[in-house]
C-alpha cells in the first residue's frame, strides 16, 4: 500500500463517518431492522442528514476550533495530549446526539428507537477510546470500522437480513485496508489497531444482540 492510498482511506473512512455509513447501509439495504422501513427515501435521507451534522459536522467543527485556538496541535491527533479534549468532547455531542434521537425526534423516535440505540453504542465506544487514549494511543479508526462490522453482522444474523452479506463482506476487506493505512502512516501498532478492531466490534455486536 502507498502512502496516498492510505491516507484516502483515512480520510474517508474516519472514525466521524462511521455513523453515517453505518446508518446510511441499514436505511438503505435493511430499512426494517431499525425502524424506517416504511418511511419513504426522502425521509430516511432527511433523517440521514441529521445524523451526519450531529455525528460528524459537529464534532469536526469543534476539535478544528480547538485546534486554532491552540488546544490542540495537530489535527491528525497523533500525540496523546491531543486527543483527550477532543475525545470527551465528542463524547458529550454524541451522548446528546442519542438522546436527540432516542427521545425528542418525535415519530422517529417512537417507531424507530434503534437509531438511538446505535448511536448510544458508540457513543459508549468513543467513551472506552477516551478512557484508554488517558494512558494507550488505541485506534480510533480501527474501533469505528469494527464497529461498523459488528452491528451488521450482527443485524444480519438476528434480523436475517440476506441483502447485507456482500455489504458485510466487503466491509471485512474494507477493514483490513483501513487497519493497514493506519500502520502503514505508522499511525499505530499492530496491538493498538487489533486492540481498537476488537473493541468496536464487541461493542456493536453486544448492543444489536442485547438492546436492538
Amino acid at each position: 500500500m502507498n502512502t496516498l492510498l492510505a491516507k484516502v482511506f483515512s480520510a474517508v473512512f474516519h472514525p466521524l463517518l462511521m455513523p453515517t455509513i453505518l446508518l446510511g447501509l441499514l436505511f438503505l439495504l435493511a430499512p426494517a431492522s431499525v425502524g424506517v422501513g416504511m418511511f419513504p427515501i426522502s425521509a430516511r435521507l432527511s433523517v440521514l442528514s441529521l445524523i451526519f451534522i450531529n455525528t460528524f459536522l459537529v464534532p469536526a467543527l469543534l476539535i478544528y476550533y480547538f485546534y486554532r485556538m491552540g488546544f490542540v496541535k495537530d489535527l491528525q491527533l497523533t500525540a496523546l495530549p491531543d486527543r483527550r479534549l477532543p475525545y470527551f468532547t465528542t463524547v458529550a455531542v454524541y451522548a446528546f446526539a442519542s438522546y436527540f434521537f432516542g427521545s425528542k425526534l418525535g415519530a422517529i423516535s417512537e417507531v424507530a428507537p434503534q437509531i438511538g440505540l446505535l448511536l448510544r453504542s458508540i457513543t459508549c465506544s468513543i467513551l472506552l477510546v477516551a478512557v484508554v487514549s488517558l494512558r494507550w494511543q488505541i485506534s480510533a479508526h480501527a474501533v469505528g470500522i469494527s464497529g461498523v462490522i459488528g452491528a451488521v453482522l450482527g443485524i444480519m444474523i438476528k434480523f436475517n437480513e440476506d441483502t447485507l452479506l456482500y455489504p458485510l463482506a466487503g466491509l471485512f476487506v474494507l477493514g483490513g485496508y483501513v487497519l493497514a493505512s493506519r500502520l502503514h502512516l505508522n499511525a499505530h501498532t499492530p496491538a493498538q489497531t487489533n486492540a481498537g478492531f476488537g473493541l468496536g466490534f464487541l461493542v456493536s455486536l453486544a448492543t444489536v444482540f442485547l438492546f436492538i
